[in-house]
């Protein structure tokens, strides 16, 4: 049974998969970091030097009075709509990268896939076939 597992384990899409979760953490990490670092302060200055993040609101009288949404969270049920939007542009920059990405990956194909290689000698019985359909059209 150990074997077993081992050689599913090993096989190569399980391990790309693997690499591709790995690096996928990272890239949200990165992502994460530039949304709640550099996109949101921008927006929330655009909007007048508001913050997203701090923006619910609370559903009981404790979570109501919170000064901010960690303490909000604390205090009691909380709708954190803040959170959801920053979420949301988060979502959006991630799906607008990885268009860009596979976009790019699928011209870089397409230029390859474009030159088709020479075509092949036609075989004997192809120009056997050619010379008898010649010979028909000859007799007509």
């Amino acid at each position: 049974m150990l074997q077993e597992f081992k050689k599913f384990a090993m096989r190569g899409s399980v391990v790309d998969l693997a690499i591709g979760v790995i690096i996928g953490a990272a890239f949200g990490k990165i992502i994460d970091s530039m949304v709640n670092d550099i996109m949101m302060p921008i927006i929330g200055r655009v909007f007048g030097g508001l913050d997203f993040t701090n923006y619910f609101i609370g559903l009981t009288s404790a979570s109501s009075q919170a000064t901010n949404y960690d303490a909000a969270k604390k205090a009691g049920a909380t709708l954190g709509y803040g959170q959801f939007i920053t979420v949301t542009v988060n979502f959006i920059i991630i799906a607008w990268i990885l268009f860009l990405v596979i976009r790019g990956m699928n011209r870089l194909f397409q230029q390859e896939a474009a030159a088709p290689p020479p075509p092949a000698p036609p075989t004997k019985e192809q120009e056997l076939l050619t010379e008898i359909r010649d010979l028909l059209k000859a007799r007509a």
